[in-house]
Parts: C-alpha cells; structure tokens; sequence
C-alpha cells in the first residue's frame, strides 16, 4: 500500500511538472529578450509612440500555455504589454507544425514539434492528428481570450470591425486587438476547400509554407524550395476571392515568383528581412520587395537577429530603411515574429527604441507614423 501511495505522489509531481512547469520553463528559454525592460527611450519618441496607432503583421503567441490577457514574466506580448506600448492591432499567427532540428536552410515535413507541445499543453485530442483542427484551436483562443477581456481586447475580422474598433480606441484608450493569420497552408491538409473553414474561423491571412515545402509551394528553408502547385494556385486564388491576404513570408523564391506573376490584389511578406542588408536564403532581394509594392502590398520588417543581421533597434532601422528606399514608405510595416522561439532585442515595450532608430535614420515623424502601423491600417480597412 505505502509503495503505490508513494508512486501515486510521483505521478502526481511528475505531472506537474510534465504539463505545469516544463511548457512554460521552454517558453522562457526559446522567447528570450536580449535587452530586457524597463526601456529608455528619448522624451520625442515617447511623444510620438503614445499618439500612432502602431500595427504589427507577426506574433506567434497563441502556441504558448500562458493566459494572453495576463501580463507576463516571459515571451514578449501580452494584452497588458500591448497596451503599454500603444498597439492597435497585432497579428496572431497560428503555427501547426514545425520540424524538429529547424533551421533556415533545409527542413522535411517527417516531424512535428506542434504535436509534442500540443501533448505538454493539453491541447484537445482533435489537435493531435489534424492540422486543420491546430489553427482552429488556436483561433478559439483568441477568440475566447477576447470574450473575457471585458473589451479589452476585440478580434478584427471585417473592415467595418477594424473601422469601428479604431474610432473606439481613439476615444477609449488601453484597448487592443488581434487579427488572426495562419503561418504555412499545411493547415489546410491539402484540400483547398478548407480555405474557406479556415476564413469562416476568422483568419484573414495565410503562406503557401513554413519551415518545409507543402503541397501547395516551396519553402526558403524546404528541401526542394519548389514554386506553387496547382493546388497553390487555386489556394490563392480562393483566398483572393474571399478577401484574405496571401502571405509570402517563408515562400521559396519560386513561389514568390509565381504568386506575384498572377495576384490579382496585395501581397504581404508579414515578417521578413532584406538582402540589401542581410543577405540570407531567407530574407527578400530588392526585386521582389518592388514587385510586393507593386501589388499594393506590404513588407513587414522582422526584429530577429538573422533577419536584420543584428542583435538591436539599429539593426531593424537598417532594414526598414533599405526597404523603404527601394520599395517606397509606403509598403513597409513592422513584423516582429515576437513570441516566434526566437531572441528577440527587446519586448513589445521597448518599441520606442524603434521609434528612436528610426529618427536616428533620418525618418521625419509622418513616416515612422506609416512604418509603425499607417500603412497596415490603410490596407487592412482596403483589402479585408
């Protein structure tokens, strides 16, 4: 009897620790901030930080077990923290799976880390073997994260939302909102059809791929970094039919190419850097950055290391910069890729050290106001 008490006991603190501390112990680890808060920032920044409506096109913190209306003591947004900083809108991408050993050059689709996390976090047995069920899970998260906000926190999913929302927020300040992408179409588990229960959830943008070539176009870091199928064809095309944005991050060259040869409406790279100042398999060459602007669309900036070839705000500055001189101000956005198992420079407070960097670029203060979150809003209430 004592022997099965004891091994009782353990279970018990083995479970904990499986399903209570150990998610959240790799949270902590994977999400680092390099510089950590609080953040000093110059008098003019703070000024123009608190009077913008700041947007920012990638967050992966849906993955997370952490409550996003709580504030945090690890990752780098939440509810509260978008707040302090001024954020309008964030986007809140949905991640069904990624590879074990993931890098940025070559990835199968043999593994699932998303499996292993939904197992730690106690995701509902749906998620286990359907990644179409993954992104709805996630989206209900959101979603249900939104109802007990008490207004705090509202999900964008129309124009006329994000219209409604923002003249709210103009009156009402220490609100924020989400807007729902998905990152890589294997959530569609090869059937273009689910474009439209995934739009019906509420996802307003998705990439033909992620870490690894799907069944609908390459990927930067696939084995083969293939161009768009047939079946991503119609993928895009039934996304343009029901106003949700394509979105090229991640996408092979040649599925970058094959998207912009036909859009028929923007294009977004959501989180990305430049070759112009970081030359990566990853990252964007100035061709396509011009033919993104083309469309009408957006390049949204990443913060990480290997997209900006640096480690701080100057090194983001650089990118938006360059950027922004070949593609126009006007097409350029933030993409963070917070809460991405990335190190991030700083949390989603230090923004103001951005709005700093961008002064220091010689960026007059009508643009940074279009860089932090104008242009987004401006396609946002044309393209939903």
């Amino acid at each position: 009897m004592r022997f099965l008490i004891w091994l009782g006991v353990i279970l018990v603190l083995l479970g904990i620790f499986l399903f209570g501390v150990l998610p959240g112990q790799v949270e902590k680890n994977m999400n680092a901030v390099l510089n950590k808060p609080p953040y000093t920032v110059s008098e003019r920044a703070k000024a123009l930080q608190k009077k913008i409506d700041i947007v920012d096109l990638h967050a992966d913190t849906l993955l997370w077990a952490r409550d996003v209306l709580a504030r945090g003591s690890r990752g780098h947004i939440d509810v509260p923290r978008l707040i302090e900083a001024n954020v309008a809108l964030q986007a809140f991408s949905a991640v069904t799976k990624t590879p074990r050993g993931i890098n940025f050059e070559r990835n199968t689709d043999e593994t699932d880390n998303i499996l292993l996390l939904s197992l730690a976090e106690l995701w509902p047995p749906r998620t286990w073997t359907s990644l179409t069920q993954r992104a709805l899970y996630l989206a209900s998260r959101l979603q249900q994260a939104a109802a007990r906000s008490g207004g705090k926190l509202s999900v964008i999913r129309t124009p006329a939302d994000l219209t409604s929302y923002l003249d709210r927020r103009h009156h009402e300040p220490g609100i924020t909102a989400g807007l729902l992408t998905i990152e890589g179409a294997q959530a569609l588990e090869g059937a273009v059809e689910n474009v439209d229960v995934l739009y019906e959830a509420g996802f307003r943008m998705m990439s033909p791929s992620h870490f690894f070539d799907t069944e609908m176009g390459g990927s930067s870091a696939g084995v083969d970094k293939i161009g768009l199928t047939g079946k991503g064809r119609e993928m895009v095309q039934r996304m343009e039919a029901r106003h949700m944005l394509v979105d090229v991050a991640h996408a092979s060259p040649k599925t970058i190419d094959d998207i912009l040869s036909f859009a028929t409406r923007p294009v977004v790279a959501s989180h990305t850097g430049v070759k112009g100042t970081c030359d990566n398999s990853r990252n964007l060459s100035d061709d396509h950055l011009r033919r993104i602007a083309a469309t009408g669309g957006l390049i949204g900036i990443a913060f990480f290391e290997f997209a900006v070839c640096g480690p701080d705000a100057k090194a983001i500055a650089r990118a938006i910069r360059h950027a922004a001189d070949v593609a126009g101000v006007d097409h350029v956005a933030l993409g963070s890729d917070f809460d991405g198992a990335i190190a991030e420079p700083f949390d989603v407070t230090g923004l103001g050290l951005l709005i700093d960097a961008l002064i220091d670029s010689g960026f007059g203060e009508d643009d940074i106001a279009k860089i932090m979150g104008g242009n987004a809003i401006k396609l946002f209430t044309g393209a939903l």
